[in-house]
């Protein structure tokens, strides 16, 4: 396999500034009303039979408001183009990305979905390699109405993924628990951090929520202190020639292991995090949070829906944020030799099968036009269109949206941007760290290795 790789700290970078309300292009989908979906119909307008057309369209999106939302724009979509058919599913995340996706671009044919989600850099890097994407480029207004946010799903100049969301992740926190422990100001270095970690340990609250036992969740602690102890350049060589020798990669481990370290028992954790899953049920990391059981948790954009439908007694469809949730970026550490300010992040991009009927460009086209974006935002969601940033109502998501365009350097996250042989084995040998017993040295040992292999 080759190692061209993204830059992924210059390229994010790029995509910053032109992602919210800054991107180049007007978003349009090639129709003169883009409120209106592409038609397909030529033979129709000819008055030849239309040949019947069946897409499959695969998504991560289980929850409500999303789940509806998605099958809303699908109808929309069927009835503007007679004899195309659109069938939607919704899969939890880890199955569609870590099996469903993979195992159905193996197998090829009918078994491939013809619009799925593809992740940045590396992830889609293999798929290019592997044969399983069509090229988007042709799509101009499309790509152009993205800009910068793009950039993660090129490959060797081709676009071969259009992202519908993106942000960096950040904190999400319990303001009431806070308030409760006294924290008045939310941190914006390592010590600060540790101030409030130290106020609701002794108001009787867990700090700290990490569904350590899908694995990445565990490990994006790591990422975090890596981005911050890693120069920028050193992040740039590293995502560009596959190769970890940089000494801050162990700096990285070091620092982690240190600041969890200082505190005494399970902290900053809650008990069991290696048993602990991420998302979906009350007894997931996201549950104890939801649950008033943990006062934070790190993950992205996506987790104000994981949160909400969670917290005890919400409503079953489109159950609203808790007011007691808020969010901050991860705090700087004093000294590092990582940027102040950088940022960890990305987003999800739709993808098409290398062998989809044209149909699935229109659909794509369509999905990503201002309009239906527009209304994407309203669902809670942070999008990438130009003008479709209008759409942003929930004051949370419109301060990560501010903290994404505002970050100093946003790098994509490490396991998406060096591929998943070397991130299985990198989020792998950061769990042994935390909860095993590996050492700060062994991760960039095993990621060497793995990079070794390709």
């Amino acid at each position: 396999m080759a190692r061209n790789r993204k830059v992924a700290a210059a390229a994010s970078v790029a995509a910053m500034a032109l992602l919210v309300g800054a991107c180049a292009g007007n978003g349009g989908t090639g129709t003169t009303d883009p409120t209106t979906p592409a038609s397909t119909d030529t033979a129709s307008e000819t008055g030849a039979p239309v040949e019947p057309v069946t897409l499959t369209w695969w998504h991560n999106g289980t929850g409500e408001p999303l789940k509806s939302f998605w099958e809303g724009v699908a109808d929309e979509f069927e009835a503007a183009n007679e004899g195309v058919t659109v069938e939607v599913q919704a899969f939890q995340n880890e199955d569609l990305q870590r099996t469903l996706i993979p195992n159905a671009l193996n197998a090829g044919g009918d078994a491939a979905p013809d619009l799925f989600m593809v992740w940045a850099e590396g992830e889609i890097k293999a798929q290019v390699e592997a044969g399983f994407l069509k090229d988007l480029s042709g799509l101009t207004e499309v790509v152009e109405s993205v800009g910068g946010s793009g950039t993660g799903w090129n490959v060797d100049g081709k676009q071969y993924g259009i992202p519908y969301r993106y942000g960096i992740e950040g904190l999400w926190y319990n303001k009431d628990l806070f308030a409760q422990a006294g924290v008045t100001d939310l941190p914006t270095t390592f010590s600060e951090f540790d101030e409030v970690i130290t106020k609701l340990d002794n108001a009787g609250v867990t700090p700290i929520g990490v569904g350590g036992g899908d694995g990445w969740p565990a490990a994006h602690w790591w990422y975090q202190f890596a981005i911050k102890s890693c120069s920028a350049d050193a992040l740039s060589t590293a995502a560009s020639t596959l190769d970890f020798s940089d000494p801050c990669f162990v700096t990285a481990g070091e620092n982690l292991m240190n600041w969890i370290d200082q505190f005494e028992g399970d902290l900053p954790f809650q008990a069991n995090p290696s048993g602990t899953p991420a998302q979906s049920v009350p007894a997931s990391s996201a549950g104890l949070l939801a649950n008033s059981q943990t006062s934070m948790e790190l993950m992205g954009t996506w987790h104000r829906g994981e949160v909400a439908k969670l917290v005890p007694g919400a409503p079953a469809d489109n159950p609203p944020a808790p007011e007691w949730l808020g969010w901050f970026p991860v705090p700087d550490i004093e000294g590092a030799a990582g940027a102040p300010g950088a940022a960890l992040g990305s987003g999800d991009a739709w993808g098409v099968y290398v062998d989809a009927p044209d149909a699935a460009l229109d659909l794509l086209t369509y999905i990503s036009s201002v309009d239906v974006q527009t209304r994407f935002a309203a669902t809670g969601e942070i999008p990438t269109v130009a003008g479709a940033e209008a759409g942003i109502t929930d004051p949370v998501l419109k301060q990560i949206a501010d903290g994404t365009v505002n970050a100093s350097l946003v790098v994509t996250w490490l396991d998406t941007q060096y591929g998943p042989v070397v991130g299985k084995a990198m989020n792998d040998a950061i769990v042994n760290l935390l909860f095993g017993s590996g050492t700060a040295a062994q991760v960039p040992e095993a990621m060497n290795q793995a990079a070794a292999t390709l």
